[in-house]
Parts: C-alpha cells; sequence; structure tokens
C-alpha cells in the first residue's frame, strides 16, 4: 500500500460559512494522478471542520448554519476561553475535523446530492486541509 498526500488551502468568506470544496479535490485528484483508493481529509484547525452534505440546494446550508447558530449561538457572553470564539470550537467539534472517502477513476466516489464542505466558524481565514491519499 502506498501513500501520498496534499495540502489544499482554502480562503473561507467569513465567520459561519461552508466552502464546498468537491471540485477542486476531484481537481488534485485527476492532476496528482490518483486513481483508486481511500482518501482522507483532514482540517488542520480547531474552529473549522469538515461535512458531507447536499450541494445541490444552497438553502440546505444556509439551514443548517441557521439551526446550529439556534443550538450555539456566536456570542453567549458567559464563556471562558479569552478569545471569545468557544461557540466556533464546538461548532466545529460538531461536524469533526476529518473525512474518508473512496476515489474511482481519479474522482471521489459521492452520491448525486453528495459535496465536500469545509465548515468555518471562525473566519474569514486561510485553512488548510490535508489530503492523504491510500492506494
Amino acid at each position: 500500500m502506498a501513500y501520498q498526500e496534499f495540502k489544499l488551502q482554502v480562503l473561507t468568506r467569513e465567520k459561519g460559512c461552508f466552502v464546498e470544496i468537491t471540485a477542486e479535490v476531484n481537481r488534485i485528484l485527476r492532476e496528482r494522478r490518483w486513481t483508486k483508493g481511500l482518501l482522507n481529509l483532514l482540517a488542520t484547525h480547531t474552529t473549522c471542520g469538515l461535512t458531507l452534505n447536499e450541494h445541490a440546494d444552497p438553502a440546505v446550508v444556509k439551514d443548517l448554519l441557521g439551526r446550529l447558530e439556534e443550538m450555539i449561538p456566536t456570542s453567549r457572553g458567559a464563556d471562558q476561553h479569552a478569545e471569545g470564539n468557544s461557540a466556533a470550537h464546538l461548532k466545529a467539534s460538531f461536524f469533526g475535523a476529518s473525512l474518508t472517502l473512496p476515489v474511482s477513476n481519479n474522482s471521489l466516489e459521492l452520491g448525486t446530492w453528495a459535496g465536500v464542505f469545509v465548515t468555518e466558524f471562525d473566519g474569514p481565514r486561510t485553512r488548510t486541509i490535508l489530503l492523504s491519499f491510500l492506494h
């Protein structure tokens, strides 16, 4: 079994947003000729995460962000963390920092409506996503 990796830089637009990276990941798979195997994606930060979710209807992301804000308000006032971004840490923890997905024919094997997203809760920032390919 062989192992290769690539660091993808993702610029996020705002504090609460999802940035779809499906097309960019597939481009990297093609360029690096990563044909068939498993791809692990790791968000190397503690206030953003990764998720696999619907990418056909942008209203889904808006609904997710709205519900998340209801459950974990950005500004609560009682948090102990001095930087004031405890809500961002908690939201990122809900999504998790990694995804492992199958690759076939230089492309992610995803369902019709599925897309890969970086979930940003403390932006705007440049985020590093480590792509580790096992084949």
